[in-house]
């Protein structure tokens, strides 16, 4: 293998010289100079690589003439040999193209065989094509991907040496060789190997803490399990108990009653990390799922005495069996038989069987590991389905559950992506009708509920679905008239957050209803509660863009002199969403100009909000709602000898990232000195007349 690298390294250096004498050459100078240098830089690289063994003595008088210049013969010699070189650097080039070509094509079958779980034959594949070429980093990295499915690792660790001599900075390498590692058992290598990914590329943190997360697991399995055996060798009762139980639990098939007592005792056995770990090395998985009785009970197909019991007393053992145990979790949740009585049992009749497999789905609910080995392994229609009926049956200890089941859920990006297509059918049906039919009841449940559909909503696709929703809006709006009428008052600030959110996406739906949902939000501008405020004023400055309709109604409503008085002492989020709504209703309807400027004749408010903000957003809508403003009459001129002109040529001459504030800012200036030219006095005075014929191409 040395020697062959040896080889393909001389042949790029003949390469290379022949195309420095062909370029010296030239009979362009610049050429020449260009390859003189060139030259100058490979003969130093190779020096530095491999030095030359002899050297002159320069201290010493060279005795030997140098040889006489060729003669005319001879330079015609020279050229003879530089063109064989040439012709020869050609015909390897054509070679080396031909053995691409059959190195890729070999790569592409090996690739299929992979694809087709034939790693054998894609490994044979990639070796073909290393054959032809012993330089193609992928073909490296594939054959050791093959390698680590075939079990050989200490073979895909080598090719992924050789990949990296190709490419130092590999990340696939690095990567392989991490789980090569990782299946002989060398942790610590495993964990190097992931640590140079960060450090090659650091946007790839997120996927290597997801690869090192992989080590530890399999580190602590394999403690475990070496801690087991160790106790189970030395003969102690804790740990002899579980294998035995185990065994008897294997013989022929008995009735119900009977294993329901075996499994009694075992969840009694298993009290710390070595029982569970004992149950897992000694077929407890495959004892308890592979029993006919057992299954038939799971089921719910046995009508047989003690069947409800023996159900409970497997779900109990599950739940003792997985309790901050990794492995074992895995091992349930990959086993068909468990995975699907979990969800199925989730609809039983008996509400203690409900219960304990609730129970077993908040343990599996706490980490990101055990979530994600849930959603990859269970029929996500199916539980989700029989979680949100958990929900909505009136059973108190079960709802609250099953809510805190699905709010972990929501959390993972994985479930949401995976319940796109569920969504309507298995949790927006079932909400929306819960939104028409409030009570006391179902006020406990959609206080949980809906910061729950909130946190499934940070899906692109299912806040889209949600927004173009007609039963989502209707129940929104059906909830509001009840929440007027019954004093819902709870559900309120949740539903605000909801109806937030889903309103920042323009809908046919949402113009529809914008007017009743706009009117709502104006009535709790007067809510004793703050935080509603805040929420009903979001809302609007998300709708009113949306409906001119809309403006009109809450223009009419008094909405202006409203928020303007929302506006003192207005937090940030308030203070945000009111001024946007304020441009938005000035932009549209004269008679909202007319109503700020009649409460507020010297728009102090904007001109505070100008001169105070650090809020991009709040500066540009406070610069476009003024512009809007100056165009009522003699408001100019109510203007002069205010500080006006300052704080709108500051802001058209600053230097905000969100372009929108110098724009709204010139536009608002250019509008005041056209409405009363007397202001342009105060604009020299303060040299903005170049700053604004800068701007005037923004002016309309």
């Amino acid at each position: 293998m040395d020697k062959l690298v040896d080889f393909d390294s001389f042949l790029r250096n003949v390469d290379k010289i022949s195309e420095l004498v062909k370029d010296l050459k030239s009979p362009d100078t610049e050429v020449q100079q260009r390859a003189v240098e060139e030259a100058d830089r490979f003969v130093a690289v190779r020096e530095a690589d491999e030095p030359c063994r002899t050297k002159i003595n320069k201290t010493k008088i060279n005795t030997n003439p140098p040889p006489p210049l060729p003669t005319s013969s001879e330079n015609n010699n020279i050229d003879d040999f530089l063109k064989i070189m040439e012709r020869d650097a050609e015909d390897r080039s054509k070679k080396r193209r031909a053995k691409e070509e059959k190195a890729k094509a070999l790569k592409d079958k090996g690739n299929e065989a992979y694809a087709r779980e034939e790693y054998e034959t894609a490994a044979k594949f990639y070796s073909d094509g290393l054959a032809e070429l012993r330089d193609v980093q992928q073909l490296y990295t594939n054959r050791a991907q093959a390698y680590i499915k075939l079990g050989k690792y200490k073979e895909a660790i080598s090719d992924c040496e050789w990949a990296l001599k190709c490419n130092k900075r590999c990340i696939k390498a690095y990567l392989h060789m991490g789980k090569a590692f990782l299946g002989l058992g060398n942790y610590n290598e495993s964990r190097n190997c992931y640590e140079k990914i960060v450090k090659l590329e650091p946007g790839r943190e997120q996927m290597v803490k997801e690869y090192q997360a992989q080590v530890d697991l399999e580190e602590e399995r394999d403690r475990q399990e070496r801690n087991a055996r160790e106790e189970f060798d030395k003969g102690e009762e804790k740990a002899t108990t579980v294998p035995q139980l185990l065994e008897k639990l294997s013989g022929p098939s008995q009735v119900p009653l009977y294993y329901y007592g075996g499994l009694e005792l075992l969840s009694q056995a298993i009290f710390n990390c070595t029982g569970q770990t004992l149950f897992r090395l000694n077929n407890g998985f495959t004892i308890i799922s592979g029993n006919d009785t057992v299954r038939s009970c799971l089921s719910q197909t046995s009508r047989e005495p003690y069947s409800r019991e023996l159900c409970l007393s497997v779900l109990k053992l599950w739940r003792v069996i997985c309790n901050r145990n990794d492995e074992n979790q895995k091992m349930l949740m990959i086993c068909p038989v468990s995975s699907k009585s979990i969800v199925g049992l989730l609809a039983s009749e008996h509400v203690s069987v409900r219960l304990e497999c609730l129970a077993l789905l908040r343990l599996y609910s706490q980490t990101p590991h055990s979530r994600s080995l849930v959603i990859d392994n269970v029929n996500l229609h199916m539980l989700v389905k029989n979680l949100m009926a958990c929900i909505l049956k009136p059973e108190q200890q079960q709802e609250n559950i099953a809510l805190t089941i699905l709010e972990n859920f929501a959390s993972e990006t994985k479930f949401r992506m995976k319940l796109r297509d569920l969504f309507t059918e298995c949790i927006a049906a079932p909400f929306t009708t819960k939104l028409r039919d409030i009570n006391r009841y179902s006020e406990h449940i959609l206080q949980s509920l809906i910061p729950i559909i909130g946190s499934l909503a940070k899906d692109d696709v299912i806040r889209h679905n949600m927004a173009h929703c007609p039963n989502c809006w209707e129940g929104f709006l059906l909830a509001m008239k009840q929440c007027g009428e019954g004093d819902y008052k709870e559900i309120i600030y949740p539903m605000l957050g909801l109806m937030f959110n889903l309103s920042t996406i323009t809908s046919r739906t949402i113009q529809e209803h914008a007017v009743s949902i706009c009117n709502w939000c104006l009535g709790l501008l007067h809510d004793d509660d703050g935080k509603n405020r805040s929420r009903a004023i979001g809302v609007l400055s998300n709708i009113l863009p949306q409906s001119p309709a809309a403006i009109q109604h809450v223009v009419q409503g008094g909405m202006v002199s409203t928020v303007q008085c929302l506006l003192k002492g207005a937090g940030p989020s308030t203070t945000k969403y009111t001024i946007k709504s304020l441009a938005v209703c000035t932009a549209v309807s004269h008679l909202a100009r007319q109503e700020m400027v009649k409460s507020d004749k010297t728009l102090c408010t904007l001109r505070h909000l100008l001169d105070s903000s650090c809020d991009e957003a709040v500066l540009g809508n406070a610069g476009l709602c003024l512009g809007h403003c100056v165009e009522v009459e003699e408001m100019a001129s109510n203007l002069l000898g205010s500080d006006i002109v300052l704080l709108l040529l500051r802001h058209a001459a600053g230097d905000a990232k969100n372009t929108a504030v110098q724009q709204n800012a010139a536009i608002a200036l250019g509008k005041l000195c056209r409405a009363e030219p007397r202001h342009i006095n105060k604009l020299r005075e303060l040299h903005g007349l170049e700053i604004l014929h800068s701007c005037m191409k923004l002016i309309t």
